[in-house]
């Protein structure tokens, strides 16, 4: 191109891209255009250099939300396409349509599939809860198969004394409570008032539904306690009815029992006594008042999502409850995935050595820990170096975050 022809002169041709819009963006109007250098080792900028005018940010942020504003609309192109191109785009559009079908019924057979699986392990279940409870002794052939896994964790394993045969197996106290306070995120929802009636729990299954919108339940058994009147708590999870756009069922909302607590025992509410004084009679009296207390029981009334088109609330708003969401689809994906399948696992802590301990939180942009002196040289020895990679979970959220089947293509593919 001859520097000699004018910019507005030259032919641009290039198509442009779905995001793009048609017409010149804001930042060509009234703004001149920015001179981009040759890049070489001579001349490239060590550094990137920091916008501090004011007036200069303010441009850029104005013109960057203008911008944003643009994401999502036509710039165009496709309908300036000549009619033969058109009719290339709309075939492609029916192959994608088939495509989609058959992958929307790839998960709903996995999910079938995964259905399938739950039936065949249900009796091991039973059977693990019946040994939690003393309610059966486990047979000789399970505690030296279990011994062979608890040696080829641990090569210093210690196997039972040999005359452990002639002592019966016990039942095991506040097994599910153990298992539950040795999973990080849940850890933090077990306060020490919920410690109490979590001893109370027995059992934890789940449940797939058979009728309306596919999803499951989660089922919390309890024994007779002192909070509440109920034996089981459930907690069901919804998916949407067609698998979302990328390639995997969607949560819609979830539903929790409601819980009948005893007097004066409601977990969820911390109960505050204020003194009042009559101003005629200038006697006292004592007011009680409840607030909402932190609590895994809350867990059972979980935040319901906002409607579509709902502006009463602010975004501020909008986008906590969006976090709220998706933390309790989280937990309840763990519970399922995790938890249930895994609680030995849990209960002996051995699950915590494949858990995603890191938090990207706590370290700042050169890679360094926020705590001084929490990291030492990085060619210093460290215990660590023996402990498993973490094993990250799967993303979550409402919309736009998939509802994990445990069942990947590999497996459907060998059923």
């Amino acid at each position: 191109m001859s520097n000699n022809i004018p910019f507005s002169q030259v032919d641009l041709t290039a198509p442009t891209p779905q995001n793009t819009p048609l017409t010149h963006a804001p930042i060509g109007a009234g703004l001149s255009r920015p001179t981009v250098p040759d890049i070489s080792e001579d001349n490239e900028p060590e550094e990137e250099e920091e916008i501090t005018t004011p007036g200069a940010a303010a441009m850029l942020n104005l013109v960057h939300g203008r911008l944003q504003g643009l994401i999502g609309k036509s710039s165009g192109y496709i309908e300036n396409l000549p009619v033969e191109q058109k009719k290339s785009v709309e075939a492609l559009k029916a192959l994608q349509a088939k495509q989609v079908n058959l992958q929307n019924q790839y998960k709903r057979e996995c999910l079938e599939l995964e259905k399938k699986y739950h039936v065949l392990q249900t009796p091991l279940y039973e059977r693990r809860h019946a040994i939690i409870t003393g309610a059966a002794q486990p047979t000789p052939e399970e505690i030296e198969a279990g011994e062979k896994e608890s040696a080829k964790d641990d090569p210093e394993y210690t196997p039972l004394p040999k005359d452990a045969a002639d002592v019966p197996a016990a039942a095991i106290p506040e097994f599910w409570l153990t298992a539950l306070r040795n999973h990080i995120g849940l850890a933090d929802l077990i306060t020490d008032r919920d410690e109490a009636a979590l001893k109370h729990l027995a059992d934890i299954r789940i449940a797939y539904l058979t009728e309306g919108k596919p999803g499951f339940k989660l089922q919390f058994y309890f024994t007779p306690n002192e909070f509440f009147e109920n034996e089981l708590l459930e907690k069901t999870y919804l998916y949407l009815e067609e698998v979302g756009y990328s390639g995997d069922f969607l949560y819609d909302r979830a539903i929790g029992t409601e819980i009948k607590w005893k007097e004066d025992k409601d977990l969820t509410k911390e109960i505050e006594i204020k003194k009042q004084r009559n101003k005629n009679t200038n006697r006292t009296r004592l007011i009680r008042k409840s607030r909402p207390a932190e609590s895994f029981f809350n867990f059972f009334s979980p935040p319901t999502p906002p409607e579509e088109g709902d502006d009463d609330e602010s975004d501020v708003d909008i986008e906590e409850l969006e976090e709220k969401l998706e933390l309790d689809y989280q937990i309840g994906e763990d519970i399922k995935e995790k938890i249930i399948p895994r609680a030995i696992d849990y209960f002996t802590g051995k699950a915590l050595e494949y858990e995603d301990l890191d938090d990207e939180d706590d370290y700042d942009e050169d890679g360094d820990e926020d705590d001084e002196g929490a990291f030492e040289d990085d060619d210093s020895d460290s215990e660590d170096d023996d402990v498993p990679a973490r094993r990250r979970g799967p993303p979550k959220g409402r919309g736009g975050a998939a509802a994990n089947n445990q069942v990947n293509a590999e497996e459907c593919k060998q059923q």
